[in-house]
């Protein structure tokens, strides 16, 4: 590199960032010169918006301010102080100078790593669209709009995490959101501290109004329908760049029991749908600590013609029922912990020879009975029915504090568990809304309980209901 080279000071900055490449133009009235670090700018970029309009000017001299004019570059930025100059370097960038003029411009050519829009993975339905959200939030942005192009459609763009710098969109309908709602959201993201984000998930602990509490407070969507159909219903859209799945809130406990699936249904059928998961709700948290609290405290309980088969299937058994229960737990815990994390073909053998030929080998050997088999079983099966993974995951780990309980003080140590939980959830609101919502709190006289969706078609939802009261 020349002694002359009036950029040697920036390059020496820039270079400490990684391998810094230029390349030089000349020109009538000097040198043009763009820096750029190659494995993170688009050379197709380059190669065809950048460097044939700066020939074909080269001849003339014209100006940097005229040329950037000429250069079909979406975004251009004037260059400022040095700090500003890195950040959007190493983020793709290239900074165009001139060696007859002071200053320069920023262009922007990052190279973009993206993936086409596929049909869902984790939301998987029958009936619907079959298109998920992808790692582009340009890309996501465009899905939801084909879905919903309404002018009153609105963006708020934040910056959050101190070294990835990472575009956190949020997305809500004007006149349909509470305002009040809107506002305490921007005010969470403005203040959100984070080193990098990587994912919206790691957004929930932050932003969620009870970060404490087991039970999540917003669901996780990769589905831009249910995207669409929840912003028409008065809530927001949280989309972090490099990010599958939005947020969406408020979302209240029986939102997580609502497969996206359900508005495709006819009413009664979606109805019925909803019923069966909460009923396994009962089924996954409270069928093991009803076996443990019948057979440690009250056994007289249990019908005369089952005692028979019950003690023989437990003649063997040398563990209370307490530890039985949580021995088996234990292990489909572990059973399906394993199965998610290897490789899928694999995973799914695991899951299904392993459950078959460890839940085997423990009747005959006498750790536990039949019938406690078949009940974890069935517990553990109803808690894959939940529509919203992370909701499922909370009552799996609410399932062995109430097992505890049943195996402490019987029916009372269950009931004891249920009054805290139910406190618990009656204290919890999501962005300032009560969790429990429409239960409690509860609205008579000229506030009616508002209808589900389901029953009352969109156009009222959207255009009869007064602004700032949409649910």
């Amino acid at each position: 590199m020349s002694e002359q080279d009036p950029f040697e000071p920036l390059r020496s900055v820039l270079e400490r960032h990684g391998q810094l490449q230029s390349r030089s133009i000349p020109n009538a009235q000097g040198t043009w010169i763009l820096m750029y670090y190659g494995d993170l700018a688009d050379s197709k970029i380059l190669q065809t918006q950048v460097i044939p309009p700066m020939q074909e000017k080269a001849p003339g001299g014209v100006s940097l301010e005229t040329l950037i004019r000429h250069l079909p570059v979406d975004q251009q930025e004037k260059a400022g102080d040095i700090d500003q100059v890195v950040k959007r370097l190493i983020s793709g960038w290239t900074l165009l100078l001139s060696s007859a003029e002071r200053g320069g411009y920023l262009l922007n050519t990052a190279l973009k790593i993206d993936r086409s829009a596929t049909s869902p993975e984790v939301e998987s339905q029958i009936m619907g669209p079959q298109v998920a959200l992808t790692e582009s939030l340009q890309t996501n942005i465009s899905l939801i709009r084909q879905y919903l192009p309404d002018t009153r459609l609105r963006y708020a763009s934040y910056q959050i995490g101190e070294s990835t710098h990472t575009e956190v969109m949020l997305l809500y309908m004007e006149g349909v959101a509470p305002a009040d709602e809107i506002s305490l959201m921007k005010d969470k993201l403005a203040n959100v501290k984070f080193k990098g984000i990587t994912d919206s998930s790691m957004l929930l602990e932050k932003i969620d109004d009870n970060p404490e509490s087991l039970f999540p407070q917003m669901i996780a969507s990769e589905r831009p329908d249910r995207i669409v159909l929840n912003l028409i219903e008065g809530r927001m859209v949280i989309l972090v760049d490099g990010s599958p799945f939005a947020l969406l809130g408020p979302s209240r406990f029986f939102d997580f029991f609502k497969s996206a699936e359900d508005r495709y249904l006819r009413t009664n059928m979606a109805l019925f749908l909803r019923l069966l998961r909460l009923a396994a709700i009962f089924i996954s948290v409270f069928f093991t600590p009803l076996y443990v609290a019948a057979l440690t405290y009250h056994y007289q309980l249990i019908p005369s013609n089952m005692l028979v088969p019950l003690a023989q299937s437990r003649s063997k058994v040398p563990f209370p029922p307490l530890m039985e229960a949580l021995l088996l737990e234990f292990i489909i815990e572990l059973l399906r912990e394993a199965g998610a994390r290897l490789p899928t073909k694999v995973g799914q053998t695991m899951g299904i020879v392993g459950g078959i030929v460890i839940g085997q080998a423990a009747v005959q050997a006498g750790f536990t009975s039949n019938i406690l088999i078949i009940i974890v079983a069935l517990a553990a099966l109803s808690s894959f029915i939940t529509p919203v993974y992370i909701m499922g995951a909370a009552i799996r780990i609410l399932r062995f504090p109430m097992l505890l309980l049943a195996g402490a003080w019987g029916a009372v140590g269950i009931m004891t568990g249920v009054s805290f939980v139910l406190i618990h959830l009656l204290r919890v609101k999501t962005i300032g809304q009560s969790y429990l919502y429409p239960l409690y709190p509860l609205q008579f006289g000229k506030k009616q309980l508002k209808l589900p969706i389901s029953r009352r078609s969109l156009s009222q939802d959207i255009y009869e209901e007064p602004a700032g009261d949409a649910r």
